[in-house]
Order: structure tokens, then C-alpha cells, then sequence
């Protein structure tokens, strides 16, 4: 699967989020409460999780973490700094 496809569909789910969250402010319907919960779920439940997935799928997670390793580059780093 490429990431394109992913891309435009969490594109097209913010955007009708969004418009769901606006219509709910803006006009003044029976249901517009509801518009703003569908729209405030939609963001949280598909929106965030599937934008998270596509920045992050390609990257390696340990190089994100403190390990010996990256405390003794951050150490050396330290020192040389204060030189």
C-alpha cells in the first residue's frame, strides 16, 4: 500500500471533521450538538491515529529512546560543548 492513498483519506476525514464541527457551531439545527460530537470523535478516533501511522511508519523507533548508548553520545556531545 503507498501512503498516498492513506494520505488523501485522513486528508478527506479532517476535513469532514472539521465541516461537521463548523456546521455544528454555525448552524442552528436540532441536532447540532451532535454534529459537534461526531466531528470532536471523528478527529480523536480516526483522524489523529491514522495521520500518527503515516508520519511514523518509516522511522525507527530506538532512535527515539534513551539507551546507554545514546547517553554516552549525549555525554560526549556535553563535553565537547564545554570545551
Amino acid at each position: 500500500m503507498t501512503t498516498y492513498p492513506l494520505k488523501l483519506i485522513t486528508f478527506i476525514l479532517l476535513i469532514l471533521s472539521l465541516g461537521s464541527i463548523l456546521a455544528g457551531y454555525l448552524l442552528k439545527l436540532v441536532y447540532s450538538e451532535k454534529l459537534i460530537g461526531f466531528g470532536v470523535v471523528g478527529l480523536f478516533i480516526f483522524v489523529f491515529p491514522l495521520f500518527s501511522y503515516y508520519r511514523w511508519k518509516d522511522r525507527n523507533v530506538k532512535d527515539y529512546m534513551i539507551t546507554k548508548e545514546s547517553l554516552e553520545k549525549m555525554r560526549e556531545y556535553k563535553e565537547k560543548k564545554d570545551d
